[in-house]
This record gives structure tokens, C-alpha cells and sequence, in this order.
């Protein structure tokens, strides 16, 4: 994994998903080296990074123009750009455009995450696979009827991550917001 602060971050963009989450939605997107991933919601392009790491090819999207950019640049940084296809916009529209892809990561979704996981699915090719990383309670919630909806049988994970600060006195443990992970693979 990328360590944090390798990654380039700017005023106004999320920094990226923090590693020890990046670590355990790699291990639920099983991703292989002939896969197509769509990272809906890139922002600084934590996932979209790691996902070009494993991927064949990655279709990283946000509607925020300064995320696109930022995704961009640390691409470059990490020399990853070639497999990733960066696009602007809406993510119901952009799905609408393509044609099936095996992993769908969602981690930014503007309150449309059920559209965007409906239309996600359609795409998804057989035992392709959903992610969805979540801060919110409402879209944990969301997530997992839209799964169940959709006949997934969603694994929801819960993590709450704190790292040792070193401090002159000892280690202090600093709490990390939890992040739910919701999962299911299309049959």
C-alpha cells in the first residue's frame, strides 16, 4: 500500500482513503491483474491508486474538477497514469456510457448512491464485485438495502482505526473517524 503521506493533498479535496482502509477493500474487491475497476467518488485517488496497482484497467470518476486533477497528479507521482482513464461528471451519467467493468468502488456518491449502485450492477460482469466505503450512517443504510435489493448478500464490515503518535512521553493513540465497508459479489 501507498503510504498516506505520499499522497499529494490540496484545500477543498478529501485526502485519500486512509491506508489500512485501502488494505481492506483491496482484500474485498479481489481484484485481479485482467480486471476493469470503476472508482466512482476518486477524490485524491486512494483507491483509484491501489486499484491501478492490481487492475488492467481503471476508470476513476468525480464530479469535482479540482479531484480529477488532484487524482491525476498523483498518478503521475506513482507513475500509474497509463491505466487509469480519468472523467469529470456525474456518475449516473458516466456509468450510463460504458459497458461492463468486474469491480465497482464507491466511495463518494452526492446522495446518489442507489441509482449509482443500481446502475453500477447492470454493468458488472458475473461475479463482479461491489465496494462501498461509508463515513455516513445513511449510506451504510442505503447501501445495504440496495444490495439486498439487488440480490447480494452484502458483508458489512466496521473498522475503527487508531495510530500511534510518538509523543516525548510514550505513544499516543490517535482515533480515526470508523469507515463501514459494504461488499457484495453479483452471481
Amino acid at each position: 500500500m501507498i503510504p498516506d503521506d505520499e499522497f499529494i493533498q490540496i484545500k477543498g479535496v478529501p485526502g485519500p482513503t486512509k491506508e489500512e482502509i485501502r488494505c481492506l477493500v483491496m482484500c474485498k474487491a479481489r481484484i485481479s491483474s485482467n480486471d476493469t475497476v470503476v472508482d466512482v467518488g476518486c477524490g485524491s485517488g486512494g483507491l483509484t491508486l491501489e486499484s491501478a496497482r492490481k487492475a488492467s484497467k481503471v476508470i476513476a470518476l468525480d464530479k469535482n474538477h479540482k479531484a480529477i486533477e488532484l487524482t491525476r497528479e498523483n498518478l503521475k507521482k506513482h507513475g500509474l497514469t497509463p491505466k487509469v482513464k480519468l472523467v469529470e461528471g456525474d456518475a449516473i451519467r458516466v456509468l450510463d456510457g460504458l459497458k461492463s467493468f468486474d469491480t465497482l468502488l464507491v466511495g463518494g456518491s452526492s446522495g446518489d448512491l442507489p441509482l449509482i449502485l443500481k446502475q453500477g450492477y447492470e454493468k458488472l460482469t458475473k461475479n463482479g464485485r461491489i465496494v462501498v466505503t461509508s463515513i455516513l450512517l445513511e449510506t451504510r443504510v442505503e447501501a445495504v438495502i440496495t444490495l439486498k435489493e439487488l440480490g447480494l448478500d452484502p458483508d458489512v464490515v466496521e473498522v475503527t482505526i487508531a495510530k500511534g503518535k510518538i509523543t516525548e512521553r510514550g505513544t499516543m493513540m490517535l482515533g480515526r473517524n470508523p469507515i463501514t465497508i459494504i461488499s457484495g459479489v453479483k452471481s
